[in-house]
């Protein structure tokens, strides 16, 4: 049985005292679930609030990390320092990273690589451009995406690995995907992994959804068969509306 997972991307949002009183918000609408919860503050608020939601079914994640361990990597963090604070998920290759960072795929194997030897969980997100979309290499793009960086691993790493398809060309571009549109992109990354895997590894892999999931949409796109959650944005800045889209479930 594949879990369901709703995870928050605070991305680069709220300081220590707004993340306390978004967690405190959350602490009143957190109950038992049929979904993994996560929330990813920023690097400076994550042991706060690894401190504050501890006794409470949330997980504090990571929204990136470096490949290399320690040395002369000015601004980075490395998987172990994750892990000292108690973060034990991060985020890896989402859509503004790729973007505004230029991370490669190359790049990506390193961080998943380098996230597994520390016995993280890893939520991998991928996903096409409008460009792609409007010229059908959407399949192509994805498939490439997820090949280059993650098809070096064992069978057994994907027990440690969330996947999260994000369509780029449906975030902030007047572009709508639809659940059906979100449905036959999972599928076909569940067939990209079994032709690689096997039908067990693929059918055990969680796939979340990053298309601008909200309270309004959430039950009908969860209700496809291979859409087991939702990779958040700015839905995960209201706990009300964050919860009512962990509660579509």
């Amino acid at each position: 049985m594949r879990k369901h997972i709703v995870a928050g991307n605070w991305k680069m949002n709220n300081d220590l005292s707004q993340t306390e009183v978004l967690i405190n918000a959350m602490k009143k609408q957190v109950k038992t679930s049929d979904a993994e919860v996560m929330i990813a503050p920023t690097f400076t608020n994550l042991w706060q609030a690894f401190q504050s939601t501890k006794d409470y079914d949330v997980e504090v994640i990571a929204q990136n990390m470096h490949f290399a361990e320690s040395g002369a990597y000015t601004g980075e963090v490395s998987a172990s320092m994750l892990k000292s604070i108690g973060v034990n998920t991060v985020i890896l290759g989402h859509s503004e990273r790729r973007a505004y960072f230029n991370e490669t795929d190359e790049t990506l194997a390193k961080k998943v690589d380098a996230a597994l030897e520390n016995e993280m969980r890893v939520i991998f997100c991928f996903g096409e451009e409008l460009a792609d979309r409007k010229s059908g290499k959407e399949e192509t793009v994805v498939e490439n995406q997820i090949k280059n960086a993650l098809f070096h691993l064992e069978a057994d790493a994907f027990k440690h690995i969330v996947l999260a398809y994000e369509p780029v060309w449906a975030i902030g571009t007047g572009e709508t995907a639809t659940p059906e549109q979100a449905q036959d992109m999972h599928a076909f990354i569940r067939k990209t992994l079994a032709a690689k895997y096997g039908t067990e590894v693929a059918d055990s892999v969680s796939i979340l959804y990053g298309g601008s999931v909200k309270p309004n949409n959430a039950q009908e796109i969860f209700s496809k068969p291979d859409v087991d959650g939702g990779l958040i944005g700015g839905a995960s800045l209201k706990a009300e509306d964050f919860f009512a889209i962990v509660n579509a479930f």
